[in-house]
């Protein structure tokens, strides 16, 4: 979680040497190598049937390209502890869509949990002094937007994550989003130039340690935690966050932003809780699942 929560700093940093979409593309491509060699490493490498690489392909765009183009440029015009604050209630985004789409029936604290998350992100988007710049404020939305990009994600996955090892599934989606981000990336050719040594070990680092060894960590703390607990902590990412961003960045953190926070932070508490009566899902989004 402190791999993960020092993402935005590192990406605001890289940013002096490094345009969005190409820093996007290179990180993965890094993260690409670092997983083959685990893999070969491991001797984990496993070929999927064509149907899952499909949907392993879709979900990489997904949550690759389409995920990490548009955080990279939301990050780029908005401050890094609102990113960080922001991308904290994408669990309560992805809970609504569930509603939305699988009609599954929740339980009222699940209900207010994503009546606060959405609350708390319109604290942050759209109130105090910071987000009435224009640049900010469209930021925000990219960034509440990324959201959906990162429900859709999760809701192919799914449908691929019981049947291989999550290393091999990441491994390809990584390779098939890095190879649709290069188009991207060549877009802002004219903005291209010789990175400085720190814009290059941030991006070292955001392509090994937060694409790679912080997923592997998760992973590892899976097999001692349950699920609920592991979604629990990942609140603790907007908090150290936040800390980074005024400690590394210098930025200057307003009581909007606090209260928006505190509101979203409370928000996906609720509603990742787990009711006492099973869901009731669609009897097809339980094959799926």
């Amino acid at each position: 979680m402190l791999i993960w929560s020092t993402s935005f700093v590192s990406t605001k940093i890289a940013f002096a040497s490094f345009p969005p979409l190409t820093l996007g593309a290179a990180r993965f491509a890094i993260a690409s190598l670092v997983l083959g060699v685990v893999l070969v490493s491991k001797k984990e490498f496993i070929k999927p049937t064509v149907k899952d690489l499909g949907i392993m392909s879709v979900s990489g765009i997904l949550g690759i390209t389409l995920y990490f183009a548009m955080e990279n440029i939301g990050v780029s015009l908005t401050s890094a502890s609102n990113a960080a604050l922001i991308v904290a209630s994408y669990p309560a985004i992805t809970a609504l869509l569930e509603l939305i789409i699988y009609r599954v029936k929740i339980s009222w604290l699940k209900g207010i949990g994503i009546a606060l998350a959405i609350i708390g992100v319109y604290q942050l988007s759209y109130t105090g002094q910071g987000s009435a710049e224009g640049g900010q404020v469209t930021g925000n939305i990219i960034l509440i937007v990324t959201g959906v990009v990162w429900a859709l994600y999760n809701f192919v996955t799914r449908k691929v994550v019981n049947k291989y090892p999550a290393i091999t599934v990441s491994f390809y989606q990584t390779i098939v989003g890095t190879i649709v981000f290069i188009p991207l990336a060549l877009s802002e050719k004219s903005s291209w130039q010789m990175p400085t040594f720190i814009s290059f070990l941030m991006l070292l680092y955001l392509g090994t340690f937060c694409s790679v060894i912080a997923f592997l960590l998760y992973n590892y703390g899976l097999r001692q935690l349950s699920s609920s607990t592991a979604v629990t902590l990942m609140n603790l990412v907007p908090v150290f966050g936040v800390l980074f961003s005024v400690l590394l960045l210098h930025e200057n953190v307003q009581a909007n932003q606090l209260v928006g926070g505190v509101i979203v932070v409370t928000g996906v508490l609720l509603s990742v809780s787990k009711s006492n009566r099973p869901l009731k899902v669609k009897e097809v989004i339980k094959n799926d699942i």
